[in-house]
């Protein structure tokens, strides 16, 4: 077998162990959980709203790091495939901040992952098949789209629930350096007929990863 072909193998199975950790193991911050502290105890309506909103944002960063992940596999400058492989990194914090406060308040993952992960990851190719420019386009029209169903859950969170807002706060400041930078980084806005899918699909994963 010739070194270019090992390389693929060794590729292909990097990828596959990148998705089975995703959606098997639990994540590592490389930063601090945010924390305003304890709060009031929340009543149980109000514990039970949080878990269902922070299993929709554990379900969104799921999703996120399938999106990069893809993205970077077709990435053509080595420029973007770092950018991806670097704000991959940066929604692990996410992910793992998600996943510890849905345990704290006795919730749990949305079953639907491994879809949301798997239309993620083949969006996230197509994206990037399309070109760098194309490609930086999708992720500064996600970010927004992410920056605005993270303020409306801090909206509907309960007051009493700081962790939450904590969490929800910092990842909010994050997507929106995300966003900027894909667009300061060369990428162009999208037509009005892929913004309104990509909005379509967010509501369906939203309502789904709520309840389910």
């Amino acid at each position: 077998m010739d070194t270019r072909r090992l390389e693929g193998v060794d590729r292909f199975i990097g990828e596959i162990d990148k998705i089975i950790k995703t959606l098997t193991l639990p994540p590592r911050a490389a930063r601090t959980i945010p924390d305003a502290g304890a709060g009031e105890p929340l009543q149980e309506a109000e514990r039970a709203n949080s878990v269902r909103l922070m299993r929709v944002n554990h379900a969104g960063e799921v999703a996120a790091q399938a999106l990069y992940q893809g993205q970077a596999l077709t990435a053509r400058n080595p420029e973007v495939k770092s950018a991806m492989h670097a704000a991959a990194a940066e929604e692990i914090d996410h992910l793992a901040w998600c996943e510890q406060r849905l345990k704290e308040l006795k919730g749990s993952r949305s079953v639907l992952n491994p879809i949301w992960y798997l239309g993620s990851l083949i969006l996230g190719a197509f994206a990037g098949a399309l070109g760098d420019k194309a490609s930086l386009g999708f992720i500064a029209e996600t970010e927004k789209q992410v920056e605005s169903h993270l303020r409306d859950h801090l909206e509907r969170l309960s007051p009493a629930d700081l962790r939450s807002r904590a969490i929800l706060t910092q990842m909010t400041h994050d997507e929106m350096q995300h966003g900027a930078k894909a667009a300061s980084m060369g990428g162009k806005p999208l037509p009005f007929p892929i913004t309104w899918a990509m909005r379509a699909t967010s509501r369906l994963m939203t309502r789904g990863s709520y309840w389910i």
